[in-house]
């Protein structure tokens, strides 16, 4: 036995490296170090041990997977292996179009919790919101549950039910929610003319996935079209966006800025550094913009809002967005598996970080309008015995009720402000008087 295991160590061991190998392992750069091989002489060997002795028979293969996904464990929680169907389902996703609730979760402290749902999807339906913590998926506890493992659990057929226990600041104990999960097939960029008159535009970016910046000049140029004449205020409103691809937040920050850096990645040891560069054609015409952000605004929404706002080419107005400053890459495996590894951090074009911090808006604006206390809701017209203004029908006296979203009706205020003073007529000068 002792000899086909050592036989069975050797085989393993040159496995392992050539499995490093293809994962572009810089083997000449450890050539020097004394023993730099000798952890995986050991993992051989409890892998063989296992594979001969295990009280029951254990396909090679989810032996190896879980190794690999023990190992990722141990990094950050952006960082894990993916199964073949995991891999399928990621590119689902990033296409556009998957089965399943529609809701981008991370382990944070341990705890399953909600990035953002989607807009439109399942979750976002059935009440889902950033910041939810998991703590249980169909009745199996998420507290110990790999992030590939409460993704997969979540993600099902169309039509199929799937009951989540969610724990929510507030909230006294874990509330049950059951989700019917859907097709979700996302439509990234969305937008609508909130002000003909004053050429006010609002689009909504609700993932970077391919095609978005496509789907945003689409987007600007339908406006235009509508308005027949040039956008003069423009709303990009980046909440509850998860993020996506990269390159797809860089071509959508490209698209407002003229020059200068979009954003920087930085890997270990500060190598591999790539700066990202806005380009003058096909920018966007200098008119007044807001981006909107909030808790589930992360990565590449972070990066757009970082770059705009250091350029000062847009106002940030919201609440602190999620954080999450570094980037992914997917590594694919010969067998379709695949590995999603955290290469860098990145950087605004200030060289802030935005790991754990999250961008912090110019202007903060809550989710809902403050309160109004009870002595602010009396008007002349609720007065007992008020004059009656004859001058306009009755129902002309009551107030517009406007835009519902209260962050959104800010920010297109604050846009309309900029038209008032952009278009008043300037006050005279004062009289200079004469001196004798």
């Amino acid at each position: 036995m002792h000899g086909n295991l050592r036989s069975r160590t050797l085989l393993v061991a040159l496995v392992a490296t050539a499995f490093l190998a293809g994962l572009g392992f810089d083997h000449a750069a450890h050539a020097g170090k004394k023993g730099a091989y000798r952890p995986l002489d050991a993992f051989a060997e409890a892998l063989a041990y296992v594979e001969n002795n295990y009280v029951e028979p254990v396909p090679e293969k989810e032996l190896v997977y879980g190794a690999i996904d023990g190992m990722m464990g141990r990094l950050d929680p952006h960082s894990q292996f993916m199964r073949p169907e995991a891999v399928r389902l990621m590119k689902d996703e990033t296409s556009g179009e998957f089965d399943g609730l529609g809701v981008e979760v991370e382990l944070k402290d341990d705890q399953l919790t909600v990035v953002a749902p989607m807009a439109d999807s399942p979750g976002e339906r059935a009440g889902i919101k950033p910041g939810d913590r998991i703590v249980k998926i169909d009745g199996t506890p998420t507290r110990d549950m790999q992030l590939l493992e409460a993704t997969r659990r979540m993600k099902g057929p169309a039509g199929t039910k799937v009951v989540l226990d969610v724990m929510r600041d507030g909230f006294q104990s874990p509330q049950s929610l059951t989700v019917l999960r859907d097709h979700v097939r996302t439509q990234s960029v969305e937008w609508k003319v909130v002000d003909p008159a004053r050429g006010l535009v609002h689009v909504r970016v609700k993932a970077f996935q391919d095609r978005t910046d496509r789907a945003l000049k689409k987007a600007l140029d339908d406006a235009r079209a509508q308005l027949k004449g040039e956008i003069r205020g423009l709303v990009l409103d980046l909440r509850n966006d998860p993020g996506g691809l990269l390159d797809q937040a860089v071509r959508v920050a490209d698209r407002f800025l003229r020059s200068g850096v979009i954003v920087s990645t930085e890997g270990r040891d500060k190598r591999s550094i790539e700066v990202e560069h806005a380009h003058e054609r096909g920018t966007e015409p200098p008119y007044p913009m807001i981006v909107l952000v909030n808790r589930g605004s992360a990565s590449a929404s972070e990066v757009v809002a970082g770059a705009l706002q250091d350029h000062g080419r847009a106002v940030i107005m919201g609440t602190q967005t999620f954080g999450k400053g570094s980037v992914q890459t997917i590594i694919d495996l010969e067998d379709g598996s695949g590995i999603k590894l955290t290469i860098a951090r990145y950087y605004t074009p200030k060289h802030r970080s935005i790991q754990e911090l999250g961008i912090t808006p110019d202007v903060v604006v809550p989710e809902a309008a403050p309160a109004a206390r009870p002595e602010e809701l009396q008007g002349e017209r609720e007065l007992k015995g008020h004059f009656r203004n004859d001058s306009v029908p009755a129902a002309a006296g009551a107030p517009s009720p406007g835009i519902a979203d209260y962050q959104l009706r800010t920010a297109v205020d604050y846009l309309r402000a900029v038209e008032i003073f952009r278009t008043a007529a300037p006050f005279p000068a004062p009289p200079v008087a004469s001196r004798r």
